[in-house]
């Protein structure tokens, strides 16, 4: 679609976030009725959009031909049926996960995980967690830790191995979205490993934690407790001031260090 746009010279995408959103559609539903007037068009603009509306006139000024039409209304027409069948395919799930409702409740509350997240972790570990004696054996199976390669002595490359391509995924991509919260334990995780491993190893990190707190969330039956951004500070807290006194002390500076009063 954005091909057959582009070779009539409507540059739509380079105005509209989203080609396919309510704007998007009906400027697209007045092309094909034959409208060409660009300032018609932009009056189609919803919402933000609108405030663009002198740069989706000079973006909507093209030449669109009647073989641009044809095309473009069997693209259309394939999206419609795309989607219908996505719809079909979102109520079949529904109905199948509606035995695990407080299941998929709890596991939303996960920083990164929503609906689509929760449901496809529970297709493939389930919701009986007494299959698997600890998370250390979820973690192992799902092949999310460390691999464990030593030979005498000597430890090699600790790259994790090939476990369930479908759960890795999803918590790949739940890592990814966590690693965005802002004042979470899991968004501090990500943004220290990245740091030092880069993006994709904090993903996986992050995504080994994530099934930890799948598991007890799923062998208890509690909902997800937050540790809060400062918890990594909070484990070594004697080490992180010595690290900064002994900085500030080789900058020529004296320190004394003293506990605030808490607040009541």
């Amino acid at each position: 679609m954005q091909k057959v746009l582009e070779t009539a010279n409507i540059k739509l995408a380079s105005v509209a976030t989203d080609v396919m959103g309510k704007s998007g559609r009906a400027i697209l539903a007045a092309l094909l009725a034959g409208v060409q007037d660009t300032q018609r068009l932009a009056e189609l603009a919803r919402g933000r959009l609108r405030t663009k509306k002198g740069e989706l006139e000079q973006a909507l000024a093209g030449l669109f031909r009647p073989h641009h039409a044809r095309l473009l209304t069997h693209i259309l027409a394939h999206i419609d049926f795309l989607e219908e069948q996505i719809g079909e395919c979102t109520r079949d799930i529904e109905g199948l996960c509606r035995p695990f409702e407080a299941e998929l409740a709890r596991l939303d509350t996960i920083p990164g995980v929503d609906r689509r997240a929760a449901e496809e972790l529970i297709a493939e570990i389930g919701v009986d967690m007494r299959v698997f004696p600890s998370p250390k054996h979820l973690g192992s199976w799902a092949k999310m830790c460390p691999g464990n390669n030593e030979s005498g002595g000597k430890r090699y490359s600790g790259r994790t191995g090939r476990g369930n391509h479908w759960l890795r995924s999803i918590l790949v991509q739940c890592g990814h979205a966590a690693g965005h919260t802002k004042a979470t334990y899991l968004g501090t995780q990500y943004r220290r490993v990245a740091g030092r491993k880069g993006k994709r190893r904090a993903a996986v990190v992050v995504g080994h934690s994530l099934l930890n707190a799948v598991y007890f969330i799923l062998r208890d039956g509690v909902e997800y407790r937050e540790l809060g951004a400062q918890h990594f500070d909070q484990l070594h807290k004697g080490r992180l001031i010595h690290y900064h006194v002994r900085r500030l002390e080789s900058l020529g500076l004296k320190v004394n260090v003293q506990e605030l009063a808490q607040p009541a």
